[in-house]
């Protein structure tokens, strides 16, 4: 399916949506619509395979990473791994409750938020989505993000600051980039990928304390011709831990591509996405230091991250730069026959 008949299926749902049913051919024309609706709205294959493809060279790192740790150690190391394992798990199954913690965010009933209730309603029966919990941070940061495991088990988050200063929809839009997040899964592709990036460093600490105190091989009354395991040890968590962290940021900004894609199909309108992008960075430069500071640990999550404008190689970033961004969603309303200036 073409990107124009995936806007134009979307903006008859859309209107559908938006008038009353009249009598049965009413019916009928709104059943046949949502069994028009695509599972996967937002989805694009190409950036999908690319962070498949990321994401697989990530497992293999961690393969050689564990055969070359199980070469050099022992039994002693294996109560330390159930318990990091056992973090991951619980990390993954309270990803979602964390987030929001994290974040100050309030999870808001449909009576306490019902305009934001009734959008996110919209899109998820564009999307064909469950409906998430709906929560609000109280910041004068605009920004949103969405966290959980899955689509059953999933939270969108926006911000006061971000609600005051969108219109109704740039906020849609904004939601719609937040669902795509959820409909991709990739919330906990990077869960997992930093789970093991966090497992890397924490080895390399072990390592290097046990260079100093002796253990993992490291007692300096040990054969002086041998290199000391913690050596070796320290030396393959710090190689693991610089590349999956490049990679990690690899993954990150081929999600937000993604997302902001999946956002133009859903709402069929990439400028309000544009509009939004924009309104969020400008506005947030505007913020007091402190304030940003109370919120730079949402960094990854956010749509914009609050340190966008800081001077760093691409490579090192979590989102794409926001000229690319623009010039992504610019590409695509062309593709819908909606160009923009």
């Amino acid at each position: 399916m073409t990107m124009t008949a995936l806007w134009r299926t979307a903006q008859d749902f859309n209107e559908a949506l938006r008038r009353p049913a009249a009598g049965t051919a009413g019916t009928t024309r709104l059943s046949t619509i949502r069994e028009m609706q695509r599972k996967n709205f937002g989805r694009d294959r190409g950036l999908s395979l690319r962070m498949l493809f990321t994401s697989g060279l990530l497992g293999l790192l961690y393969v050689i990473f564990a055969v070359i740790l199980f070469s050099f150690l022992n039994g002693s190391i294996f109560l330390m791994l159930v318990i990091v394992v056992g973090l991951a798990f619980f990390q993954y199954y309270t990803s979602d409750k964390i987030a929001l913690a994290a974040s100050g965010a309030k999870v808001f009933s449909a009576e306490e938020a019902p305009e934001l209730h009734a959008m996110v309603e919209r899109l998820c029966a564009m999307a064909n989505l469950p409906k998430p919990r709906i929560a609000v941070v109280d910041t004068d940061v605009p920004n949103a993000f969405a966290t959980g495991r899955n689509p059953k088990h999933a939270a969108v988050a926006v911000t006061t600051g971000l609600w005051r200063r969108l219109d109704s929809q740039e906020i849609e839009a904004v939601l719609a980039h937040e669902l795509s997040h959820i409909a991709n899964r990739d919330v906990l592709v990077m869960t997992v990928a930093s789970f093991f990036a966090m497992l890397a460093g924490l080895l390399t600490r072990i390592g290097l304390y046990s260079g100093m105190f002796g253990g993992f091989g490291g007692n300096r009354d040990s054969n002086n011709n041998q290199v000391p395991v913690w050596l070796i040890v320290t030396l393959v968590a710090i190689i693991t831990y610089a590349i999956s962290w490049v990679l990690i940021r690899t993954i990150s900004r081929y999600r937000e591509y993604a997302a902001d894609r999946g956002s133009a199909i859903i709402t069929g309108a990439p400028e309000n996405l544009m509009s939004a992008l924009q309104k969020i960075s400008s506005n947030i430069t505007q913020i007091p230091q402190r304030d940003l500071r109370e919120v730079q640990g949402m960094n990854a999550f956010f749509i914009i991250p609050t340190n966008w404008k800081t001077s760093m190689s691409e490579w090192m970033m979590d989102h794409p730069p926001l000229e690319k961004r623009l010039a992504a969603l610019s590409e695509i309303a062309r593709e819908m026959g909606k160009p923009v200036s």
